[in-house]
């Protein structure tokens, strides 16, 4: 197996050595953020950002859309973010900076690609906040009818932008406070469900949260896997944090890979018992869960309805504070590396002098946030809406990261590392794209609208002089 060629002698990634230990100087870039994350701290970023305890708020949703398999569709999407998360793996010590698959597509492949990636990724990253602050919106209204949805909106959007503004060492604290709280939230869900199935509540122990004969489809399960993407998007958040990792750009890598691995079990078992406890299953997979409260019930037949409560208080936390709190700060990264190579507005590549964080970034976030959230609570089909469009935008622009891989370490340095380089990007890009065409047509109809808005607007940077500022080591 050859090393990939480069100018300057061979190195993994395709940069130097001493590129890959310098970070954003060896292309061009000033060190603006501060490096101060350690391998653990990226490790729970990623944690809270994919949210351990995501099933509890789509549980009905995928239940409905797998014929009651939920298990069996967060097995393969998990499979999918993992090829996903290799090729992430790869990108990031190839080019170890802020900007996630905007920066590796154009890095990667060509620099219209990069911002056509960016602009698709734009997609999740700018609508998942208000997204999840519109989820718990209604979480602690169904708790609390008496105070209206917008106005806990607009709370967690205040609480998490002033922790994001005091900077993403207090915000790595955290995490880490939050983080735990969610997992003794699970463990307390999974020891009464247990007890609780082997007491014979439920249905039991069986198999078919895995695999049911009667119902199995691919066109169903990947249709359910569409929906279930949403609990694993986050992992590749880490790498919005590049200029801030202390370590090597390997640990970028570790983290995303560990942190996937980490979730996807525990999504995996708390979907299988909550499967086994769902009341009435039949009627769940015909009519759906408009409520959003079928984990709840499954949770009330464990342990009776302080365990439903928990499980929806936990919910509106970390979805409305944890979650939103760090995608608040890896959008306002995104934003800052595109404005940096001026694919943006300049003023969003602002970093506060003390805090060390792209500030107007995090602001412009915030703003958008509060009002998406406050606009989609007066609809009925907010929370639909917004879900497709962010799974949708995330999978396209991890169809190009994976193509990414393929064209920079196979075509541009003559890697023949077949397996890392080629067969992990294509074997991930096919699951993705077969996932996407079984997405709901909603959900592709607009999310093309998007894709079309971003052509015209790459032609008009073009045509105006605009080119990104994409600096490589020949420049230099």
């Amino acid at each position: 197996m050859s090393e990939p060629r480069t100018t300057n002698g061979p190195a993994l990634g395709g940069v130097t050595p001493a590129a890959s230990e310098q970070g954003v100087e060896s292309f061009g870039y000033e060190q603006e953020l501060k490096r101060s994350l350690s391998f653990s701290d990226l490790l729970v970023y990623g944690l809270v950002f994919m949210v351990p305890i995501a099933p509890f708020g789509i549980f009905g949703g995928v239940f409905q859309a797998s014929g009651g398999m939920v298990a069996l569709a967060y097995v393969v999407g998990g499979l999918a973010m993992a090829f996903t998360a290799a090729s992430y793996s790869q990108m990031s010590r190839a080019f170890p900076m802020a900007g996630s698959v905007y920066t590796y597509a154009g890095r990667g492949i060509a620099r219209p690609v990069g911002f056509i990636a960016g602009w698709m990724v734009l997609l999740d990253y700018l609508l998942i906040p208000g997204l999840l602050y519109l989820i718990s919106g209604f979480a602690m209204n169904s708790i609390l009818p008496s105070i209206p949805v917008w106005v806990w909106v607009v709370a967690f959007v205040v609480l998490n932008t002033v922790v994001n503004y005091f900077g993403i060492e207090f915000t790595a604290r955290v995490n880490k406070i939050v983080l735990v709280a969610e997992l003794v939230v699970l463990a307390i869900f999974l020891v009464v469900g247990v007890i609780a199935l082997s007491s014979g509540e439920g249905r039991g122990w069986d198999l078919s949260p895995i695999y049911d004969a009667d119902t199995f489809s691919l066109e169903l399960v990947f249709g359910a896997v569409s929906i279930a993407v949403l609990s694993f998007l986050g992992f590749d958040a880490i790498s919005t944090l590049a200029e801030e990792n202390r370590d090597s750009a390997r640990s970028l890598g570790k983290a995303m890979i560990g942190a996937l691995v980490l979730a996807g079990t525990l999504f995996v078992v708390q979907t299988w018992v909550a499967a086994l406890l769902v009341p009435d299953p039949d009627t769940l997979i015909a009519e759906g869960d408009a409520a959003g409260t079928a984990f709840y019930d499954a949770a009330e037949v464990a342990g009776g309805a302080w365990l439903g409560t928990l499980t929806a208080v936990a919910t509106a936390i970390a979805w409305g504070f944890a979650n939103s709190l760090v995608a608040q700060a890896a959008t306002s990264r995104l934003l800052f590396a595109m404005a940096r190579d001026r694919q943006l507005p300049s003023f969003l590549a602002t970093v506060h002098p003390v805090r060390r964080v792209p500030v107007n970034a995090t602001f412009l976030v915030a703003a958008i946030s509060l009002a998406l959230g406050i606009y989609m609570s007066t609809r009925d089909d907010g929370i639909t809406l917004l879900s497709t469009l962010v799974n949708f935008g995330a999978l396209s622009a991890f169809l190009l990261l994976h193509v990414s891989v393929v064209v920079h370490y196979v075509g541009r340095l003559g890697s023949r590392n077949w397996w890392l380089h080629l067969v992990v990007p294509v074997v991930g890009f096919a699951i993705l794209a077969y996932v996407v065409y079984n997405a709901q047509v909603a959900a592709q109809e607009l999310g093309f609208v998007w894709f079309a808005v971003g052509l015209v607007l790459l032609v008009f940077l073009l045509a105006t002089g605009r080119k990104p500022e994409l600096k490589t080591e020949e420049d230099l």
